[in-house]
């Protein structure tokens, strides 16, 4: 099944549960980008949400995880537009990758404050170098632990940068092509970049390889910090 056949299967559930009220579902995130292994995550906006409601969902989740649909956002209109300012990185990276299953797509003229942007990644980096200082002490100089915390903390990093890309104004949505633009606008060496993004996918990246790319990653992290803390638009 395609990512699109799948999404309008849910579609499909999701009208059964909220009938008229549904307003737009709408497909984003690694899956859609080629990442095949990763569940299909979709964000339904709704015009009410109940708890018979979550309670119909939850009759119809155990089919959703066997055709690998990941739990969807289901999120009502009005909470939704009050929440933007909230959400500046979530939501900046659905409308990078999003696709519109079903409804309008809710993110037309939509831009993210770019002061938003940047408190929240200041925010989300910051916390992310002082988890890996700590993670690497708690790894007590063991090669296995410190690959673990490298490969596990990819996909964020990777991520951070691809919000950097958005913060500078790249106008790219391919998901290695922002984060090198992110990275590039942040200063950060491409070669650790495109090492820290193999360990997205970590079967074919030996444990030493990845353990001996903490110290070239956590300057990478440091050097981020410092472009966020110090960023002008």
């Amino acid at each position: 099944m395609t990512w699109r056949a799948a999404a309008e299967t849910l579609v499909s559930d999701l009208r059964h549960v909220f009938a008229g009220r549904l307003r737009s579902v709408l497909a984003y995130g690694p899956h859609i980008e080629g990442v095949e292994e990763a569940p299909l995550t979709c964000l339904a906006l709704v015009e009410s949400l109940s708890v018979s409601d979550l309670e119909a969902c939850a009759r119809v989740e155990p089919e959703w995880e066997r055709r690998r649909l990941a739990t969807p956002l289901l999120v009502p209109e009005d909470e939704f537009r009050r929440s933007l300012d909230a959400f500046p990185l979530e939501y900046g990276e659905i409308i990078r990758t999003h696709q519109r299953v079903f409804g309008e797509d809710p993110f037309d003229g939509v831009e993210i404050p770019k002061e938003d942007l940047r408190r929240a990644c200041e925010t989300q980096v910051k916390s992310h170098l002082v988890h890996l200082r700590e993670g690497f002490i708690e790894a007590g100089n063991r090669p296995q632990r410190v690959a673990e915390l490298v490969t596990n903390s990819a996909a964020a990093f990777a991520a951070l940068l691809r919000h950097v890309a958005q913060l500078a104004g790249a106008r790219v949505t391919a998901r290695s092509e922002a984060t090198l633009e992110g990275a590039r606008a942040a200063a950060i060496p491409e070669g650790v970049v495109r090492d820290v993004l193999a360990l997205e996918r970590p079967s074919n990246v030996p444990t030493a390889d990845a353990a001996r790319l903490f110290p070239q990653y956590l300057a990478a992290v440091e050097q981020l910090a410092k472009a966020i803390d110090t960023w002008r638009a």
